[in-house]
């Protein structure tokens, strides 16, 4: 049997539920979701400007998590470089991936279109 002195693990450290656990206990998560639109405007930047995958995630309407997959792909349209360990978007590339994702869009078919032009069945 254990001593008074004794606690386990969960006594030590409160409940198991994780609004009473120590802030140094949480787990850290990332964010996934889409950033909220860029506060500047990419157009008014010098073209040698650098992005953080943040601020470029911003821009493109992507979630950084998009990017950080995008980045497997050396072939990938949206260029970037790495400085001292941190992946960073070059304004240029940045507009030129814009540019050419507005030339590479389709117009968006109703969801029952047939692709002959034909009208949906009755």
């Amino acid at each position: 049997m254990r001593s008074k002195d004794e606690k386990t693990r969960i006594e030590a450290f409160g409940s198991a539920d994780s609004s009473k656990m120590p802030r140094a206990m949480k787990r850290r998560r990332k964010n996934r979701g889409v950033p909220p639109p860029a506060t500047f405007d990419i157009d008014t930047l010098p073209d040698s400007s650098n992005l953080t995958a943040l601020e470029a995630a911003a821009v493109i309407r992507r979630t950084p998590g998009a990017l950080e997959q995008w980045r497997r792909d050396p072939n990938h349209p949206l260029k970037w470089r790495y400085v001292d360990g941190r992946p960073l978007y070059r304004v240029d590339a940045v507009r030129d991936y814009l540019a050419q994702r507005n030339r590479t869009t389709k117009t968006p078919q109703p969801h029952n279109a047939h692709g002959d032009g034909r009208g949906a069945r009755p």
